[in-house]
């Protein structure tokens, strides 16, 4: 769903507190569902109603598109209406422990061909190169990700966090000036606003990253999914832009990065990208 922008937060060994910290569970495909075969999750918002703290789940508020506003307060009252909106059996689930490993398993696939399968989650047309996640095998959460819908424990894709610069931004636009390259597409944690021009962090790869008290690894390139081309409040739908990036990048977009020492981060804090 749609998320938010908070001017500061203490970044944890975990990530960002709250960060995905609710989720739909399909229960027919038995697994985790997100917008890159739900796309229209975009048009939701949602937000806490309470200060999240940890790894605990606090009370979630969602504004559905037509203007109700759904709540956690309510499960089955929500769970119900997004089960009617968007086609699916779904439950509104909050973040359960790791070792709930029934929760985080896959679950059966929407299409019989795995090729199928690839290409709907990834927004590929024929002639594409298949995804190659390989770039990624040093994130932990990659290895797991082949039995499970997300790496137990948590609800993210891979890693906690995920940066972006606005000079890829300010690349993607030159390239694909039709595509509307405004960073919700890409739903980073943190966006880094730099001058160089250029897909500059794909080469920050192996390098750490401080702001504020924070400090980072920089593990890998993050390999674009359907996401970006969904369309959203605001953004219409942009096929073009996984053109771009397949062509450009391998299907790159921003890096992914572990939390070496927790930290306070505001926005306009100085970026300091180390060795």
């Amino acid at each position: 769903m749609g998320g938010e922008r908070i001017p500061s937060v203490f970044v944890g060994e975990g990530g960002l507190p709250g960060d995905r910290g609710w989720a739909l569970y399909d229960e027919d495909a038995g697994q985790i569902r997100n917008a890159k075969l739900l796309p229209k999750l975009l048009q939701y918002r949602a937000r806490y109603t309470s200060e999240p703290n940890g790894n605990i789940s606090p009370p979630v508020a969602i504004d559905a598109p037509g203007g109700a506003l759904l709540t956690s307060d309510d499960l089955a009252h929500a769970s119900s209406a997004l089960t009617a909106d968007l086609g699916r059996n779904l439950r509104l689930s909050p973040l359960k422990p790791a070792s709930d490993t029934a929760h985080y398993r896959r679950g059966k696939p929407d299409f019989e061909d795995p090729k199928a399968q690839a290409m709907a989650m990834f927004a590929l047309e024929d002639g594409d190169p298949m995804p190659n996640a390989a770039g990624m095998a040093s994130l932990p959460g990659l290895a797991q990700l082949r039995e499970f819908a997300t790496p137990p424990g948590t609800y993210f894709d891979v890693a906690p966090l995920h940066l972006i610069t606005t000079s890829s931004l300010a690349e993607l636009a030159r390239l694909n000036p039709a595509a509307d390259a405004d960073s919700r597409r890409f739903r980073a944690n943190i966006v880094v606003s730099t001058g160089a021009p250029g897909f500059l962090e794909l080469d920050w790869c192996d390098r750490t990253v401080s702001i504020g008290g924070l400090r980072l690894d920089v593990k890998a390139r993050t390999l674009r999914c359907a996401m970006p081309t969904h369309a959203q409040p605001g953004l219409e739908r942009a096929p073009s832009v996984m053109r771009t990036l397949v062509r450009e990048t391998a299907q790159d977009f921003g890096v992914y990065a572990l939390i070496s020492a927790p930290g306070e981060i505001h926005e306009g804090d100085e970026v300091v990208l180390g060795d």
